[in-house]
């Protein structure tokens, strides 16, 4: 009961720090959107960063279990598909569209948060894996664009003229091909 609680807690928050804005939302609020008092909420998160923290905390996990994969591999044009797809695979998962929706809001409250550093350093490293250490400018910026290219999919969700499933293969398509280049 207490993880469905701290869910909860985590989707509430994560749609009113979307969007209100991180600065603009209290815990006070989250507490009676969720129907229950501050303490309860005290009980499972004692700040917003706490929150935050939980959020990013579960993103920055399936990043560095990727890299860590990635480094156990040959760079090889099958490991850099490999990890293509199971990269896509992660951005598939529950919240991930939520997620980017909040950063993209709040950057300017969250941009020197250490937890959003440290996501943002395993991104770094999960590029430096997709290429080897001699590839040239063009090989190295394709490559990553390979995985950005699965994320840049994601904002096309907004226009609603597309499926989630449309969307989703158009962008591992392009990120293939930029993957060969």
């Amino acid at each position: 009961m207490r993880e469905d609680t701290r869910t909860r807690i985590q989707e509430i928050a994560l749609r009113l720090f979307t969007e209100q804005g991180y600065e603009a939302t209290s815990l006070r609020e989250i507490a009676e959107e969720l129907g229950v008092t501050k303490a309860a909420l005290y009980y499972h998160f004692k700040t917003k960063d706490d929150i935050v923290t939980s959020l990013v905390d579960l993103r920055v996990a399936e990043i560095e279990e990727l890299v860590e994969w990635a480094k156990t591999q040959p760079r090889t044009p099958e490991m850099r598909r490999e990890l293509l797809e199971r990269y896509a695979a992660n951005l598939r998962g529950p919240r991930h569209l939520e997620m980017v929706r909040f950063l993209e809001r709040n950057q300017t409250a969250l941009r020197d948060h250490p937890k959003l550093i440290r996501m943002r350093d395993m991104m770094f490293e999960l590029t430096n894996q997709m290429s080897d250490p001699g590839a040239t400018p063009v090989e190295r910026i394709s490559r990553s664009l390979a995985l950005f290219a699965l994320h840049a999919g994601k904002w096309l969700t907004l226009q609603g003229d597309l499926t989630q499933d449309e969307i989703d293969k158009a962008s591992i398509e392009v990120a293939r091909r930029l993957l060969e280049l």
